[in-house]
């Protein structure tokens, strides 16, 4: 099964997350294979050339977006403290099924029970 979507997966979110990604059909692009010390500007490039939504737990993402406008295809900001594997991916298999499209090129913050999509 092959999905439409594609993802940059950032160090932080987890290899659970990226194994149910794959599972499901999605082409998975692993920060942590590709470099674990990759700069938060390079992964929105290389999520640019993929067109690609980053999954991230890294707040940086935010200011690069909105203060210095950088351009992107959708990033998903799980703002989860010490949450452990399974909680992460309890969010992103409660997420998909209803906002996976309105993530795509938008800015979108998971945090205490709430997502918010900024177009």
């Amino acid at each position: 099964m092959e999905n439409s979507f594609c993802f940059v997966v950032d160090v932080g979110v987890g290899i659970t997350i990226e194994n149910w990604l794959t599972e499901q059909g999605y082409k998975v692009i692993p920060v942590r294979i590709i470099n674990r010390e990759m700069e938060d500007g390079e992964i929105i490039s290389l999520a640019v050339n993929e067109d690609a939504i980053i999954i991230t737990m890294d707040k940086d993402f935010g200011e690069l977006v909105h203060k210095e406008n950088m351009q992107h295809k959708g990033i998903l900001l799980l703002r989860l403290e010490d949450a452990v594997s399974e909680e992460k991916l309890a969010v992103i298999q409660n997420i998909f099924p209803t906002h996976l499209e309105n993530i795509s090129k938008s800015f979108a913050v998971f945090q205490n029970g709430r997502l918010r999509i900024r177009s």
